[in-house]
């Protein structure tokens, strides 16, 4: 029997984007197949507070049939990664005995892609002069950064570009430049691995 990994995400863009990233990665990391279920949304600012990452765990889980696992994906914004995620992770695990993993994008799940904008040159109206900023996780306004690479008026739009970035993405440049990305595809690999 396959897995069922589910998501928990804040965003709308996440809800669209991230199905197909996680597929993306998994071919590309060589993971086992894992069924991926329709991300569970929850509101960054309430999801921290006490009992309301339990709730949406719990709430997550019934449903979505066959889960197997939990994968929470929040961005950072002011919080600290290295803080936040542990904190997270352990209230996740008070409610579930299924495999869970959080992943803090520090500072929004746009660094990652101004991680490798190289391989972005041309996509979505990335300019083709558009290099990477130093530090990428560190990027304040991400996506205003994101704008700011692209030709003309343009402007970052989340729900329509964010899909089609994470699509294009060069994933090893990207999880090289971006620390809280490759903790994202080390989550992965554990949390699709037989033994999870």
């Amino acid at each position: 029997m396959t897995g069922v990994l589910v998501p928990i995400v804040e965003g709308h863009s996440e809800v669209i984007a991230l199905p197909v990233f996680l597929r993306r990665l998994t071919i590309h990391l060589g993971l086992p197949y894992t069924a991926v279920a329709p991300p569970f949304r929850v509101k960054r600012y309430a999801v921290v507070r006490p009992n309301e990452l339990e709730r949406a765990v719990t709430q997550a889980i019934a449903s979505r049939d066959g889960a197997t696992s939990v994968l929470v994906l929040l961005d950072a914004d002011d919080d600290c990664p290295a803080e936040l995620g542990p904190q997270l992770l352990a209230r996740g695990a008070s409610v579930t005995s299924l495999p869970l993993r959080v992943v803090i994008a520090n500072r929004e799940i746009e660094a990652w892609t101004l991680a490798g904008i190289e391989s972005l040159r041309g996509v979505r109206g990335i300019e083709p002069a558009a290099t990477s900023p130093a530090d990428p996780d560190t990027i304040r306004n991400a996506k205003g950064q994101l704008t700011a690479r692209m030709k003309g008026t343009r402007g970052y739009v989340e729900t329509d570009d964010l899909p089609a970035l994470l699509a294009m993405l060069d994933l090893d440049q990207a999880r090289d430049q971006s620390p809280s990305l490759d903790k994202f595809c080390r989550d992965l690999g554990a949390l699709c691995s037989p033994e999870a």
